[in-house]
């Protein structure tokens, strides 16, 4: 691996997006995924923000945490971040909708059904990637449930990265929550190359080690 002055933003975890002050929509990430790239880009010498979602993780050490709740919220840290980064590593599993209105008060339950309106939240890759300079390695990660290949692969093109990271979160042997992870990476340039199964620190060292040799010499 290249010794080179590499800053890299992360995104790690869950959001939450809320429709009263207390419920709220979200995914079992538990954010071991993201913290261990951190982890694993602090040891190859490079300078981590890890903007993360809500987990019951250490901070790790070495690295500047940005605390975030909602999907807005990463992305407005994330988008203050992105500028100088070297390397975005999009592993955050941001909620696709949340609730078009949040209640001010607790919804009280009355025996009856609730119908709930959602909206898309921000697409923080897509905006991110839409402002990159040359010289900046993105990479988008898809957690899948069937036809990972393929959907890897399209969201190659849809999001404009160089790099998608997909696994498979289906199942009592998926992604979310384990120990370990399984991933395929596919580039735009036809590259394909399985990581794992591994533990999530060994498959994030082989994930940062592919990215290192995509940054431009310096």
């Amino acid at each position: 691996m290249r010794a080179m002055a590499v800053r890299c933003l992360i995104t790690a975890g869950p959001t939450r997006e809320f429709f009263d002050p207390v419920r709220f929509l979200s995914n079992p990430s538990s954010g071991r995924m993201g913290y261990a790239l951190a982890a694993a880009a602090r040891d190859a010498g490079w300078t981590v923000d890890l903007v993360s979602g809500p987990v019951s993780l250490p901070e790790p050490s070495g690295v500047m945490l940005y605390p975030v709740v909602t999907a807005e919220e990463m992305m407005r840290q994330a988008d203050a971040l992105f500028g100088p980064c070297d390397v975005l590593l999009m592993c955050a599993a941001v909620s696709d909708w949340r609730p078009a209105s949040r209640h001010a008060s607790k919804l009280k339950k009355d025996g009856r059904g609730l119908t709930v309106e959602l909206e898309p939240v921000p697409d923080i890759l897509a905006a991110l990637s839409a402002r990159r300079r040359p010289g900046q390695v993105l990479v988008g990660f898809a957690a899948e449930t069937e036809d990972v290949e393929a959907n890897a692969v399209a969201k190659l093109a849809k999001k404009g990265v160089d790099l998608v990271a997909a696994n498979s979160v289906a199942g009592p042997d998926g992604a979310f929550g384990s120990e370990d992870n399984a991933v395929l990476l596919v580039g735009r340039d036809g590259f394909r190359r399985r990581l794992g199964p591994a533990s999530k620190s060994e498959v994030a060292r082989l994930l940062v080690a592919e990215v290192a040799l995509r940054l431009p010499s310096r």
